[in-house]
Order: structure tokens, then sequence, then C-alpha cells
């Protein structure tokens, strides 16, 4: 019995060596869609001055796009872990039944976003985990405090589901929840950091189970996905008396809060505000 798998499904079977690949045939077809559910054509129709006219058929999506979003797919699963090899060009020409230089377009693209590395004579990793910007390196507080020797303690105050829409917006959501997150940082007893996140749960449908007293959502989260891309901005602003008190301030004193929001694939995963007292935290970095 014969069959055929959407290469978006997601199914694969175990690794041996490597990363495991599938053995079913996906076929791409340039009149078939994300789905394999095929368009409507006009094929046929010619010569039938009494019916009306045929709707133009739609525009199915290139064959090396679909191919890119699988490989996306199975990275952001988790199928496939930064660092791990992915099947080989050859592979791939296999299980989707298309041309050489359609897969190498695909893993072309996906090394030149970052979100695949290639070397040659080895073949091709998925790359590791890792947000860069010109002027700002973003780490994990708990590494920042642990380089420094010192104790780091995380205090989560909610953890829960939310309906803000702002958030929702933030996140490209159209409907929630999405998941939300307040935890302070302290370090060697002193609070640092007031971090107030919100999460896409169609990317980490697990955040609310975390323990994150033991592990940050920064580790957590970049531990599971690879982040394609981010954007921040970060501004000199006095907090609300709920923020203001968490960390131990002065009334008056300034904070420093970077806003960010970072994708995983083509998905928002996360919205963060992170306020620090301007007394007793800078920001750094290499131009």
């Amino acid at each position: 019995m014969t069959g055929s798998i959407d290469p978006l499904a997601g199914a694969a079977g175990p690794p041996v060596g490597r990363i495991g690949v599938l053995r079913t045939t996906h076929e791409v077809d340039v009149n078939m869609n994300i789905n394999n559910a095929p368009f409507e054509t006009t094929e046929g129709r010619a010569g039938h001055a009494s019916e009306a006219p045929a709707k133009e058929p739609a525009k199915a999506t290139p064959a090396y796009e679909q191919i890119k979003r699988y490989v996306v797919k199975r990275i952001t699963e988790g199928d496939w872990k930064p660092g791990g090899l992915i099947p080989s060009e050859t592979e791939l020409v296999k299980e989707f039944g298309v041309a050489r230089m359609t897969v190498s377009r695909a893993l072309r693209e996906l090394t030149a976003e970052r979100v695949l590395t290639r070397v040659q004579g080895s073949g091709t990793f998925v790359a590791p985990q890792r947000y860069e910007s010109t002027v700002l390196e973003i780490r994990n507080i708990a590494d920042e405090i642990a380089a420094r020797g010192h104790r780091h303690l995380a205090h989560v105050l909610a953890l829960e589901p939310s309906e803000d829409p702002q958030a929702l917006d933030a996140l490209g959501l159209a409907a929630g929840p999405a998941f939300h997150s307040r935890i302070v940082h302290s370090e060697e007893g002193e609070p640092i950091q007031y971090e107030d996140r919100y999460v896409n749960p169609k990317v980490f449908p697990e955040y609310l189970q975390q323990d994150f007293t033991v592990e940050t959502p920064n580790h957590y989260m970049v531990r599971l996905a690879p982040i394609q891309r981010a954007e921040f901005r970060i501004y000199a602003q006095k907090p609300d008396a709920h923020v203001r008190r968490h960390l131990l301030m002065e009334i008056g004193e300034p904070c420093l809060l970077l806003w960010r929001r970072t994708w995983v694939g083509e998905a928002v995963a996360t919205s963060v505000q992170l306020w620090h007292p301007a007394s007793r935290f800078h920001l750094a970095g290499n131009v």
C-alpha cells in the first residue's frame, strides 16, 4: 500500500548516526499547495464559450520555499538539534522528488539566513543558537551573574495565560491566550532586573510548565529553538510603583528599560520588557 506524506507534517523516523530522514517520498509539485491540496486549474475548459470565465488559478508555493519551510519546521519542533547534521542534498532530492538545484537553492538561502551552516566535505548542519547585534549582545542574566562569581536568584511573581490585547498584537496572534511571566532576578540577594515577558504558545507550548527558578526563560527558549531575528529598543524611564517596589528602588529613580522581540522561523516567539535600576546596572557593547 502506497501513500504520500506532507513534508510539513513533522513525521520522522528515529535518527541513525545523523538526523533522521523520512523514508516516504514527498512529491513537491508546482500544482500543489503547501498542504498538498491541488489548486484549481482551467484545463479542459477551453472551447466552452457558454461557460462563465474560469477563475485565475492560485499561485503555487515554489518548491524551494516548501523545502525551506520543512527544514525550519523540523528545527523549531526540536526534531533537528543545533549543531546536528541534516540530510544531504542527495537524500532531500530523493525525499521530495525535485531537481538538485531546487534543494541546493533552499539550503543556500537558509545558510544565508543563518538557520544552517555548511562545511565543505562534512555536510550541512543546524546553526548554533546565538543572537548578536552590531551594538549589543544579549546574554542570559544568570550567565552574566555567574561570570562575575556571584549567585543568581529568580523569584517568579506570575506564570499564567493572558489575553492582554497589546501582547497579542506584539506576538502577531489573532486570538489568545498568550503566556505571561513576571520574574525578578537578583545578584547576591539584590534585585537587578524585573522581567515582564509574553510568549507565543504556538512556539513554546510547554512554557507554563517550566520551573524558572532553576532555568531562566531566556535559557529555556534558546535551548529549544534557534532565534532567526530580533529587534530591541533601550529607554531611560521611571518604573511604576509595582516594578519600583520589587527592584527596591527610591521614588523618582530611573530605570534602563530594554524592550526586545524575537522570531523563531516566521513566528514572533516572545516580547519582553527588562527593567534595570540605573544605579545598579549598565549595558555595554562593542561597535
